[in-house]
């Protein structure tokens, strides 16, 4: 019996490559990767476009309303209308800082106050007033003092419960009908002696600002 040809058995020094997968170079893979980074640069792109404008240019983040909280003496009218807050202004462009910078210069009476962000569209106003310790009585009127000295308003009608100080060059004294409690330490109901006079001290070295200070307690600001 014949053997096979040699067409059937392939010409000498040629291998059958019929059998084999077809080769995948090395472009292929890298192109897939590059359109691949491509996409995501692309998306992230758009991702903070939109974002962007979602901020800055929708209707969506803007300062709509404005809450206003601890206030005691103050309204919230006076608080608000000192923030100026800018309404309509996209939110995340407010700045806080500012605002409450504003806020203490406007209204001493404010010790602290807190800007906050309330997303969507809210600005909130946290605010903390100042605490009179010592009323100083001049021209009929009330000077409030906190306890780090600093005075903060002046009012017509002396808040009850605090102690009151009429301040005279030639003799300070006790404010006519004031409360005594509290006053350098005194209980209520103390026999009705002079308090300790209240006189100028002198700040340390460097300042020639004279500040006055009760009970030998030093006065901030004053």
């Amino acid at each position: 019996m014949a053997g096979p040809t040699t067409a059937q058995r392939g010409a000498p020094g040629r291998t059958d490559t019929s059998a084999r997968p077809p080769h995948i170079g090395p472009e292929g893979p890298r192109i897939g990767r590059r359109l691949l980074l491509v996409l995501i640069g692309v998306a992230a792109a758009l991702l903070t476009a939109f974002v962007v404008w979602a901020l800055y240019g929708s209707s969506w983040f803007r300062v709509a309303e404005v809450r206003t909280s601890g206030v005691e003496v103050l309204s919230r009218e006076q608080v608000e209308a000192a923030a100026a807050t800018p309404l309509g202004a996209p939110l995340v462009s407010v700045d806080t800082d500012a605002m409450e910078r504003r806020l203490r210069q406007k209204l001493p009476r404010i010790d602290t106050v807190d800007v906050v962000r309330s997303w969507p569209d809210g600005i909130g106003l946290e605010v903390t007033e100042r605490k009179p310790v010592l009323l100083v009585e001049k021209g009929g009127k009330f000077v409030e003092v906190d306890a780090e000295g600093v005075r903060f308003a002046t009012v017509d009608k002396a808040p009850k419960g605090v102690p009151c100080w009429n301040w005279s060059p030639n003799r300070p004294r006790a404010c006519a009908g004031s409360a005594r409690t509290a006053w350098c330490g005194k209980p209520s109901g103390s026999p009705a002696t002079s308090p300790r006079p209240w006189r100028p001290t002198r700040k340390p070295s460097g300042s020639s600002r004279t500040t006055p200070s009760p009970c030998g307690s030093p006065a901030t600001a004053w």
